[in-house]
């Protein structure tokens, strides 16, 4: 069986990258052991590629109210809902290991309702959702009903814009039709 191509857009080799965003995909690689088929994908526009890791960085790995597990509940959630076969694959595979859960993200990818997840934790994921659905309506009684289960206005913020950069990135793995790397699928499952 022939391998599917990573993207439908080019990918560059590695020695044609610019040197800041080899030496990045050089460290990913050595720390997992292979290369996220999105470094590549989104190495075919560099400063995109600068720009979306940023902003990446900044939403998944910062301190907050939110655990990393949460944050990447979130990216599960609304991946599933905008049917981007990457992110759903990738990010289970991360929610997993940062759950210590081998059944989270399949629970949260078929329907986060019926996960093993607390109250709080479901109501987070049917915000992202409303921000990905129906982003038009949302108002502050959304916002009030997070903040009587805990969240502060930070951790709503985070919430909206972890949904709302996913969506994005969503949009954009499927265009190019990103495809996962074989990988992900073992990761985190025992």
């Amino acid at each position: 069986m022939t391998a599917a191509p990573v993207s439908r857009y080019p990918v560059p080799s590695l020695s044609e990258m610019p040197e800041d965003i080899r030496a990045r995909i050089e460290t990913v690689q050595e720390k997992s052991g292979f290369i996220p088929n999105v470094f590549l994908m989104l190495a075919y526009r560099p400063e995109e590629f600068r720009a979306f890791m940023a902003y990446h960085d900044t939403l998944m790995d910062k301190p907050g109210g939110l655990t990393k597990a949460e944050r990447e509940m979130i990216v599960v959630a609304v991946s599933s809902y905008n049917q981007c076969q990457y992110c759903v694959i990738a990010h289970g595979a991360i929610l997993r290991i940062r759950a210590k859960n081998p059944l989270i993200a399949d629970q949260i990818a078929a329907n986060f309702r019926k996960a093993d997840l607390t109250p709080k934790q479901k109501a987070m994921l049917e915000s992202a959702l409303k921000i990905t659905r129906e982003a038009n309506v949302v108002d502050e009684a959304d916002s009030a009903a997070l903040r009587d289960l805990g969240f502060s206005d930070d951790d709503i913020w985070d919430i909206a814009a972890i949904a709302a950069f996913f969506g994005m990135s969503n949009r954009m793995a499927n265009l190019t039709a990103l495809r996962p790397n074989g990988e992900f699928y073992a990761m985190g499952r025992g």
